[in-house]
């Protein structure tokens, strides 16, 4: 164990932070609080000197430490890589055993995609201890947070990322969680977990667009630490999502990942893994990326399948950008999907992922609230249950095999990002027979039908009535 922690501390000296503008690259100390370019106003991210670092470049490294799981760094699924993110000194990180997460090869699920047996995995984060992805980023961003002696984190959430937080503050008491959301726009599964834990909740008049901006002005005026992805450590964690796929795929990469898009931390987090195992040779090949947005917040789809937005290098064209958000602003369109996580028409890491999508080949597809419901109902039936914006991957990938552009005998993984019962307000509404409480939940998404509800059966309290019913319908 000395000799782990006496190497962590020689790794944290390789690291720092570096503008992702070709045209800036201004690089800023590991210790310092930035979320962006304090000269050209671009996107951070951590970087490495792996030669300095040392870092291993054999998955036998990494593999053998689940041996010693006794230890809490080795435990946790983002730490027991941590010579792939060396930025933080052992007695700073913070660790509630995250990234305990499973890889479901899952049969039941690729017939309604259309992939032959045993090519179709699901990557459940919903297992994290706060059920959702957010708790790899939130060890990550926390334990900087806490290395630089942060006594407040603040973040903008529609749940997720407000209940990982929440969370996080409460287990390890170290400084307060300070949370805003959007009126109407949390799911209750995941406020509640925000109020348990303590958090001061600021609900303001508008969507989540609205409470970043907010959140962002609050943390310069007040000094607070933001945990948003815009945060360039909450990436680090959240890209240790891929280096356990691999690991559960026997180190061999798959042909696809598709992930939901939403504020797009997961789909840059995962293109920045990719491109530093190539460098450092871990992975000779690369998967293709395919990014499914929800219909009702297709900013990311619209920008780069229908105006032609590219990472050109990191020369995107401002222009189109612009012009597409003065549009948004001039008709007052809010995005509006039964998929509250993914319910953002900003990202604000609009710029890595198109990074991302370079490096991986990659594809944006849009699927409607129905398709993600009807996913939803097929991942659940298989035996997973997540939450609508989980589903979207799936139903990307059931739309990308029928366009043909993957192939039934490809290897893909899909990225479930959240637990079902992060919103089982849409689950009820879905398998309901009450077709009140069906229009209220989902009608106003444009859900017009249950293509695979488990309806309950209704019957008289009579044992016959029962038997006759179970018969009939079991």
């Amino acid at each position: 164990m000395l000799q782990e922690r006496v190497q962590f501390l020689i790794f944290r000296d390789a690291a720092y932070q570096q503008c992702i503008h070709p045209d800036c690259g201004a690089q800023f100390g590991i210790e310092q609080v930035v979320t962006g370019c304090n000269i050209c106003g671009s996107l951070l991210d951590v970087k490495y000197d792996w030669n300095q670092a040392g870092t291993p470049t054999d998955w036998s490294y990494y593999q053998n430490k689940w041996g010693r799981r006794y230890a809490p760094l080795n435990f946790s699924g983002i730490w027991r890589f941590h010579e792939l993110l060396p930025f933080a000194t052992p007695e700073h990180v913070v660790t509630v055993g995250e990234g305990q997460t499973l890889l479901q090869q899952a049969d039941f699920v690729s017939k309604y995609v259309g992939m032959d047996t045993g090519n179709l995995f699901l990557q459940y984060e919903g297992m994290n201890p706060s059920g959702s992805f957010k708790d790899n980023g939130m060890s990550a961003a926390f334990t900087h947070a806490h290395s630089v002696g942060a006594q407040r984190a603040a973040c903008a959430s529609t749940g997720n990322t407000s209940a990982s937080l929440a969370m996080y503050c409460a287990v390890s008491q170290l400084m307060k969680a300070v949370i805003f959301i959007g009126s109407g726009k949390i799911a209750y599964g995941k406020l509640s977990q925000a109020l348990e834990y303590g958090a001061l909740t600021v609900q303001i008049a508008g969507d989540f667009d609205d409470a970043m901006k907010r959140v962002q002005e609050v943390c310069r005026e007040l000094g607070i630490y933001l945990v948003n992805s815009i945060n360039p450590f909450r990436l680090e964690g959240q890209k240790t999502i891929m280096f356990r796929v691999l690991e559960q795929l026997g180190w061999e990469v798959p042909d696809w990942i598709v992930v939901p898009g939403g504020n797009l931390g997961n789909s840059s987090s995962f293109g920045k893994a990719f491109i530093e195992l190539k460098q450092l040779g871990l992975i000779d090949r690369v998967p293709r990326l395919a990014i499914i947005n929800a219909a009702g917040a297709d900013t990311l789809y619209e920008l780069y399948e229908n105006r032609g937005v590219r990472w050109n290098g990191g020369h995107i064209d401002r222009n189109v950008l612009q012009s597409y958000y003065d549009e948004l602003d001039t008709s007052n369109k809010k995005a509006s999907t039964i998929a509250s996580a993914i319910e953002i028409n900003r990202p604000v890491n609009f710029d890595k992922c198109l990074r991302a999508l370079d490096f991986c080949d990659g594809v944006v597809r849009k699927a409607t609230d129905q398709q993600i419901l009807d996913a939803k109902a097929k991942v659940g039936i298989g035996g997973i249950g997540c939450e609508p914006a989980s589903a979207a991957s799936v139903a990307g990938a059931k739309m990308l095999r029928e366009q043909g552009i993957i192939a039934s005998s490809d290897r893909v993984v899909c990225i479930l990002t959240g637990h079902q019962l992060k919103d089982p307000t849409a689950t009820v509404a879905y398998h309901t027979t009450d077709q009140d409480k069906f229009n209220e939940v989902l009608g106003v998404r444009g859900v017009s039908r249950a293509n695979f509800a488990n309806r309950a059966v209704a019957v008289s309290n009579s044992l016959d009535e029962i038997i006759k019913a179970i018969k009939l319908y079991g």
